[in-house]
């Protein structure tokens, strides 16, 4: 039975524990910016679109009822400027890692095939190349890769964990190499609607696919955007075939989002106003965090967009997370992303006010 876990790197957030401690024992407390996990409430038309759909006692389908189809549909061509997208384009899953770590396995991948990502990336994508014995393998520009062998290309803009957002050009000639080579894009986009300093694209934009969605897939969440992490909320758009086959093995597997979080997505999909005010938020909190930082003698690269702030005090990453947490800050080792963050930490601006404002001080 280990044989599969023997695979996979040590669970990283494991090794924070210790730090957590020491953090914890701060007088006034931990403040935890290691995770970026939504602390502001649901907003009420979400929770009460919850509850209208909660006597649900029949399955629920994989492709979602139509009304939610129609809403994903509606939302990448309002937000992400999509064109003659349908139904056949769209796929709800079970939250976006479930997606990231078992689509290797669910595309057929295995030994021989190659899965690429970022140098500096969310560990899962790794996860899910090692859970069916295919090869992670890294890049700073995709297009430098060998494509012999190389099944799956996973971009992520903004970055998780550096904030780095590609511009539209970037986009467009990955997107052109993949389809020479014959190499399917997934594209995580799930922080997307939290560009700060610049404005991130999705690969589903007709300048950057061609207005063709053949070999590119785009990945979205409501985890961030809408404070639905806990309703394990997300969906794929793009390619009708590569969809299409996902949905015949997700049937097989019961990957079905459950009723009242489908009717629940619907709801979040077709408001705006509950997403601009939480950006208003964050940007209060990154704004407030990213001046004591560097007021502290902390660097910032790139963290234009996402929810994290890429810093650096020039030293080993875990001398710094040791630091901060003997001023009762939690954050998270940059190497937990690559060995390219190794002198990074990342910090999470996903606290309350009350906790921002407490690190502030600490900082100060």
């Amino acid at each position: 039975m280990a044989s599969v876990s023997s695979r996979l790197p040590v669970f990283p957030w494991d090794k924070l524990e210790p730090y957590k401690a020491t953090a914890a024992g701060h007088p006034d407390g931990i403040v935890d910016l290691s995770v970026g996990t939504p602390v502001d409430p649901v907003p009420p038309l979400i929770q009460q679109a919850l509850v209208a759909a909660a006597d649900s006692p029949g399955y629920p389908t994989v492709w979602g009822t139509a009304p939610l189809r129609d809403a994903l549909v509606g939302w990448v061509e309002r937000r992400l400027g999509a064109v003659n997208a349908g139904h056949t384009n769209v796929l709800p899953v079970v939250g976006s890692k479930e997606l990231v770590a078992w689509l290797p396995t669910q595309l057929g991948l295995g030994a021989g095939d190659k899965v690429a990502h970022p140098r500096l990336a969310y560990p899962t994508y790794e996860v899910g190349a090692r859970l069916c014995g295919a090869e992670p393998v890294v890049y700073d520009d995709p297009t430098e890769l060998d494509p012999a062998g190389l099944k799956l290309l996973w971009l992520n803009s903004p970055s998780n964990p550096t904030g780095k957002v590609l511009a539209k050009d970037e986009l467009i000639r990955i997107v052109a190499w993949a389809r020479e080579h014959g190499v399917l894009v997934f594209s995580d986009e799930c922080y997307l609607e939290l560009g700060w300093e610049a404005e991130p694209v999705s690969v589903l934009h007709p300048d950057v696919c061609g207005g063709t969605y053949e070999g590119v897939v785009a990945v979205h969440s409501l985890s961030k955007r809408s404070n639905l992490a806990g309703y394990r909320a997300a969906f794929i758009a793009g390619d009708a075939d590569v969809l299409g086959e996902l949905l015949r093995i997700r049937k097989h597997g019961g990957m079905m989002t459950p009723a009242p979080v489908q009717a629940a997505t619907v709801a979040a999909l077709g408001d705006d106003a509950h997403v601009t005010e939480q950006r208003a938020r964050y940007a209060a909190r990154r704004t407030a965090l990213r001046s004591a930082l560097e007021a502290h003698g902390f660097r910032i690269e790139h963290s234009e967009a996402s929810l994290y702030l890429w810093a650096t005090r020039d030293e080993p990453c875990w001398e710094t997370v040791g630091y901060l947490a003997d001023l009762g800050i939690l954050v998270a080792p940059g190497d937990f992303y690559g060995q390219a963050g190794e002198r990074f930490v990342r910090v999470a601006f996903t606290a309350t006010d009350e906790r921002v404002e407490a690190a502030v001080k600490r900082l100060g």
